[in-house]
């Protein structure tokens, strides 16, 4: 199955069906849903531009589309879709510069990304140091003059969004005042009470899938090209990132959430492909299963007008 050509065609069907049961159509989410399919066809990419997995599987992308509409309380957010693709698409410039220090236009289309995904939800720029570490250590492209590029790619969108607001009208440099503050919303860190239970059962089942991948990941790592490696090395520090950027601060779980299944979607659909033992293949419907069961939970606690 993890082979099959037919497994992201399938994936995707049964993704427009869960949000059509989630009142795709009623709710008018269709920029929301817009932002989901250009967020999948980025992760294809992803994993046919950097060859993710050593053999022929699309069970990176298929893991990213479960286990986003399996959050199901996720999808009204048109500004939380919005950032979630812009982020997606920084990492596709971003891993071109592998080992290359003259690439300050890849950098700078990297950043530019992470610049207007942040104008929708200006805590993405919490990733900025962790994009820099990555460049520093796992990407080996950080100098002076990437380093530059990428602060020009951040700013670049504010350039055009706050002359267009001056010139508008509204407020003067208020709207940037105000989007600027909100870095500056900091609650009490580990009060995990602002959340709700799907959030936790959510989170507690990412959790163990990347355990699962990521321990799978470290065990076989060897069989993979040291670029791979690297490359899964960053996905581990994204996601370690967004587990502690969430621990601090629970209230930015919509965000952090989505981010974390990117950055798990690569390990446990390395895991899903390159594993043929009794055991994993047991494992493997148990995971799918168990997804499916809280997708379907998922559904039925957010039917309920909260």
């Amino acid at each position: 199955m993890a082979e099959s050509r037919k497994a992201l065609p399938v994936a995707i069907l049964y993704s427009v069906a869960v949000w059509l049961l989630a009142g795709l159509v009623q709710h008018h989410w269709w920029l929301q849903f817009g932002c989901f399919a250009l967020s999948t066809f980025l992760m294809m990419e992803l994993n046919r531009l950097n060859m993710l997995i050593r053999i022929y599987s699309r069970m990176v992308s298929v893991s990213f589309i479960v286990l986003s509409v399996a959050a199901v309380f996720l999808f009204p957010s048109f500004r939380g879709a919005f950032t979630l693709m812009c982020f997606i698409a920084s990492l596709l410039p971003f891993y071109n510069c592998y080992q290359d220090k003259e690439t300050p236009g890849w950098t700078f289309y990297a950043f530019l990304c992470l610049g207007m995904g942040s104008l929708a939800d200006i805590h993405l720029l919490y990733f900025v140091p962790v994009f820099w570490l990555m460049m520093a250590t796992i990407v080996y492209s950080l100098c002076w003059r990437t380093f530059i590029a990428s602060v020009i790619g951040l700013l670049t969108p504010y350039w055009f969004w706050v002359p267009w607001m001056l010139w508008q009208g509204e407020g003067g440099m208020m709207p940037l005042v105000e989007q600027v503050s909100g870095l500056g919303d900091i609650r009490m860190p580990f009060d995990f009470s602002v959340l709700s239970f799907q959030q936790l059962l959510m989170l507690a089942v990412v959790i163990l899938l990347g355990v699962t991948g990521g321990i799978h990941f470290v065990r076989k790592s060897y069989l993979d090209k040291i670029r791979t490696r690297q490359l899964y090395y960053s996905f581990f520090l994204i996601a370690l990132s967004a587990l502690l950027f969430l621990a601090l601060q629970p209230q930015h779980y919509d965000l952090l959430m989505r981010i974390l299944i990117v950055a798990v979607s690569p390990l446990i659909g390395h895991f899903l492909a390159l594993t043929n033992t009794r055991f994993t293949n047991i494992a493997f419907f148990v995971i799918a299963g168990a997804v499916f069961i809280l997708t379907v939970l998922n559904l039925w606690m957010s039917s309920f007008p909260s």
